[in-house]
């Protein structure tokens, strides 16, 4: 059923918002150090996802080619559930990073417990059929991207690519042909479509240079930046910059709206419990979106966890009165 609320437009006005990169290329071009020199010259406290056998620790302390060394906190991932990637996105907002890397991306696809395990072990349970698979684990990967893009962080993502070699005619000297292989990068290992929840996405090749090949903001659109680093985030930075500053609706105004959806109480509760932001703190489009989230079972979701709460605190008052 259609929802009988009034819609209304209203004048579009550009407001200062967080950064969304991705970095795409194959093994050896360099995504993670150029992901720490993208967060270098975003912020100064910087948070990373490590699921590449700690890979980017190896850099802590090196010198960054844009001045200074390369500082940041580290929290290793060994396995991969998308909720996972969630609580540390959360945890990441809580602390008040300026910058969050999540190097990489594609293991909440293609690693241990991601998404195509998760397809997996959901498709057994339906006898073997994958499409019920996917359906069974689409919530748990909604709840990623909307973590994702609602994230109060800067955001640089790495994903890795399919390796492929090709064969290519070259010249050598005396005019003698040859044919020799060529590592090219192919598609990124994640879902289809992803790019379309980026700001910026770029491709790094194995001469380091990366190639942009989406950008909302106009001064990267379509450029090629040898050793990426404080040269692409600074432009990309007073864009960004360069709007209204968005307010928090303050707690009277979310416990207005979110209320009329569920029992505040019981959703700042839930907020605690699984390391979400308060919704306080929210600006009033993303106080509207948690809201019509909310109507769409997210209500019902958290007052089935407050009732189970409430009987397991009744079950050990019991206990330990016995």
């Amino acid at each position: 059923m259609w929802s009988t609320e009034r819609l209304m437009f209203k004048k579009a006005v550009k407001q200062a918002l967080k950064a969304r990169i991705a970095l795409m290329g194959p093994s050896g071009s360099g995504k993670t150090f150029t992901a720490l020199r993208l967060a270098a010259a975003l912020g100064q406290r910087v948070a990373v996802v490590d699921t590449e056998n700690r890979s980017a620790t190896k850099y802590a302390g090196q010198q960054n080619p844009d001045g200074g060394t390369l500082d940041f906190d580290v929290l290793d991932l060994s396995t991969y559930e998308m909720g996972r990637y969630v609580q540390a996105i959360r945890a990441a907002e809580q602390a008040g990073y300026d910058v969050l890397v999540i190097d990489s991306l594609s293991h909440a696809w293609m690693g241990a417990g991601g998404m195509l395990d998760a397809v997996d072990a959901a498709a057994k349970r339906a006898s073997g059929n994958s499409f019920a698979g996917f359906k069974a684990m689409k919530p748990a990967e909604r709840e990623l991207w909307q973590a994702l893009i609602n994230c109060r962080c800067h955001l640089v993502v790495t994903l890795r690519v399919k390796s492929e070699y090709v064969l290519e005619e070259q010249e050598r000297q005396g005019g003698r042909k040859v044919v020799v292989p060529r590592r090219v990068g192919l598609k990124p290992e994640q879902r289809d479509g992803l790019e379309y929840e980026f700001d910026v996405v770029g491709d790094l090749d194995l001469d380091h240079n990366l190639v942009v090949t989406k950008s909302r903001c106009s001064a990267l659109a379509d450029k090629v930046f040898p050793a990426p680093g404080r040269n692409v985030a600074e432009p990309l930075v007073a864009w960004l910059d360069d709007g209204l500053r968005p307010v928090a609706v303050g707690a009277a105004r979310a416990r207005e709206v979110l209320g009329a959806v569920v029992d505040y109480d019981a959703l700042l509760a839930y907020s605690e419990a699984h390391g979400m932001p308060d919704p306080a703190d929210m600006v009033e489009d993303r106080l509207q979106e948690a809201a019509a989230r909310l109507r769409q079972g997210g209500a019902a979701k958290i007052a089935a966890w407050a009732t189970a709460r409430a009987a397991q605190s009744a079950d050990d008052g019991e206990v330990s009165g016995e």
